[in-house]
C-alpha cells in the first residue's frame, strides 16, 4: 500500500515542477534578455519527465528542465525599445500563451489524478485497518 502512496507522491512532485516551469514561461513571455545576462530573448523551458523516482524506485521524476531550442524568437520592429538591434528589431521569446495554458491544464489534471489516487489508497488502508481491528 505504501508503494502506491510513494508512486502518487512522486507524480505530485513531478507535476508541481512541471507547473512551476510552465508558470515561469508565462511570466517571461515579454523578457528580452537571457537569465545569464547574454543578449537575446528568454528561452522557453520544458520539464522532461522520466520513469522511476530517481532513486531506483517506482514512480516518476523530472529528469531535467531544458531550454526549448526548436522555436525561433519572435521578431518585432520597435526602434524605441532599449534591446532593439541596429535595425530596430526586438526579439521576444518563442512562447505561445495558448500552448502554455493547455500544458498547465494537463499538469493540473495529472496533479488532481495523483491526489485522487492518494485519497483512494488512504481509504483502502483505513478500511483494511477497520477490518483487522
Amino acid at each position: 500500500m505504501f508503494g502506491a502512496l510513494d508512486i502518487s507522491t512522486s507524480g505530485l512532485v513531478a507535476q508541481r515542477i512541471n507547473l512551476d516551469t510552465i508558470a515561469g514561461n508565462i511570466a517571461n513571455m515579454q523578457t528580452t534578455r537571457r537569465v545569464d545576462g547574454q543578449a537575446g530573448p528568454y528561452m522557453r523551458r520544458v520539464a522532461l519527465l522520466a520513469a522511476g523516482d530517481g532513486h531506483g524506485g517506482e514512480g516518476v521524476h523530472v529528469q531535467s528542465v531544458i531550454e526549448d531550442l526548436q522555436g525561433k524568437p519572435r521578431a518585432v520592429k520597435d526602434p524605441s525599445h532599449p534591446d532593439a538591434d541596429a535595425n530596430g528589431i526586438v526579439y521576444y521569446p518563442n512562447i505561445d500563451p495558448s500552448t502554455e495554458m493547455v500544458n498547465a491544464m494537463v499538469a493540473v489534471r495529472a496533479y488532481e489524478a495523483n491526489l485522487t489516487a492518494i485519497e483512494s489508497t488512504k481509504s483502502m488502508v483505513a478500511s483494511s485497518l477497520r477490518i483487522l481491528a
